[in-house]
């Protein structure tokens, strides 16, 4: 579906929409006020209240000209947000890690985590490689995400693959959590995205 301006709230982001030839592309940039990483920084999609289904998505990523070297281009969606912003599910790309020659980079180039109890960092102390994964990708190209959601559950396709790229067995939000959709961005990345599609299926 083309994203209609009247639908998106940024929460602690930057946002533009642009036409081209046809199609709406939203440009999403982190509020650099906003130090810390994973917090809700995305576009949200109103009236979109999502508890099980699919989210697919196309995402671009581009490095902002004050990115830091350990800036990765993080860009992704955000799911079952609730009224306030201070909860969430989410699944982001670190696509500048896809190709890197170190591979423990690699290893860490999709995320998942839950605002805000579950960020990266603790995810990643307390269970190291549970919640991340490696897949091709890289900067300046279109990547497609597909989330398929069901209760605690959520798989992250990307482009044609048939088998996910991530699997979480226990989304920390808990199966009975729903709310809105985001388009999600964090600090250094210029976040371009198109074709987002909801498909709820209860």
């Amino acid at each position: 579906m083309n994203l209609d301006v009247s639908k998106l709230v940024p929460v602690n982001v930057y946002m533009e929409v642009d036409d081209l030839q046809g199609e709406s592309i939203v440009r999403v940039v982190k509020d650099s006020t906003v130090k810390e990483a994973d917090e809700p920084t995305f576009v949200r999609i109103k009236n979109a209240n999502f508890k099980n289904g699919i989210i697919e998505v196309e995402v671009l990523s581009r490095l902002l000209s004050t990115a830091s070297p350990t800036d990765r281009g993080f860009i992704g969606l955000a799911f079952r947000i609730n009224d306030m912003n201070s909860n969430f599910e989410s699944i982001y790309l670190r696509p500048t890690n896809g190709r890197a020659e170190d591979q423990v980079r690699r290893n860490h180039s999709i995320q998942y985590f839950s605002f805000p109890d579950y960020k990266y960092d603790r995810l990643r102390k307390e269970n190291p490689e549970k919640y991340e994964s490696y897949a091709d990708m890289g900067l300046n190209e279109w990547i497609r995400m597909k989330i398929e959601i069901e209760g605690d559950q959520a798989r992250l396709f990307l482009n044609e693959d048939k088998q996910p790229s991530l699997i979480v067995k226990d989304l920390k939000q808990g199966a009975d959590t729903s709310g809105a959709v985001g388009l999600f961005v964090d600090v250094g990345t210029e976040g371009y995205f198109r074709n987002l599609r909801i498909s709820p299926s209860n």
